[in-house]
């Protein structure tokens, strides 16, 4: 099936965003490191869930979310830890402690896979919200494709900065070389302890926003239709509404 040709746009729509929205569905339904293509493609379902879910609502107005009772509105295919994990990234997650992701961990939830899980959540939720700025129907996802997931960590990632293992700042080398090169900022650490998972948020990220060489530019950048200043006026304003901690 061929997906994002964007021809009830009314707008015209870059190749490149197009080319890295299709690149990055291929391989949502491809197995990860620590989850399967079926519960993937689950994942990014709660994405779309979380957005209406009831319990979420209600629990994002309570004073707490940790002492919160209440069911989740879902799909099949992920546990109520993960579900709840999708649903929280994706509606309160300027209230996740590091105690809560350790208490995931220990029913089940491993550090690495709640860094695919979260950098799968972040990468769906910003396809589908392009989709709903230019006024489109979301993309049908895609058909998970059969295989299991490989467990790979990197062998130098490790806790300290955050709450979850991350490659220290020179620790893009060998097969994470392409990850960042010397620009290895905690916001592109995040998810390094799942390689692919930067690599799929630098792919639409660049598409979206701005590729790594092109923010060291402060020139307009090429094949955009607003500048340098009206890009960072739009990713400033966005950031904030979202709470965005960088």
């Amino acid at each position: 099936m061929s997906y994002f040709k964007y021809e009830n746009s009314p707008y015209v729509i870059r190749s490149d965003i197009a080319e890295a929205h299709a690149r990055f569905w291929e391989n949502l339904a491809s197995p990860g490191n620590w989850w399967t293509g079926a519960e993937r493609v689950a994942i990014a379902q709660e994405v779309r869930n979380a957005l209406s879910c009831e319990f979420c609502a209600s629990r994002k107005e309570a004073l707490s979310p940790y002492n919160f009772a209440g069911k989740h509105q879902h799909d099949e295919g992920l546990d109520e830890v993960a579900i709840d994990a999708v649903h929280r990234v994706i509606t309160d997650q300027t209230r996740i402690t590091k105690s809560w992701v350790e208490d995931n961990a220990v029913k089940g939830l491993s550090k690495g896979a709640y860094v695919e899980l979260a950098g799968l959540a972040v990468a769906v939720l910003s396809v589908d919200e392009f989709h709903r700025a230019i006024g489109v129907a979301l993309e049908v996802l895609p058909d998970a494709l059969p295989g299991a997931p490989d467990g790979y960590m990197p062998a130098l990632a490790s806790e300290g900065t955050g709450y979850v293992p991350m490659l220290p700042n020179d620790g893009a080398i060998g097969k994470e070389a392409d990850l960042w090169g010397d620009r290895g900022a905690n916001v592109l650490r995040a998810f390094s302890a799942v390689p692919n998972a930067v690599r799929d948020w630098m792919m639409i990220s660049s598409a979206q926003y701005l590729s790594l060489e092109g923010m060291a530019n402060f020139d307009s950048p090429e094949n955009r239709s607003i500048n340098r200043m009206q890009i960072e006026l739009v990713a400033g304003r966005v950031s904030a509404v979202n709470e965005c901690f960088y």
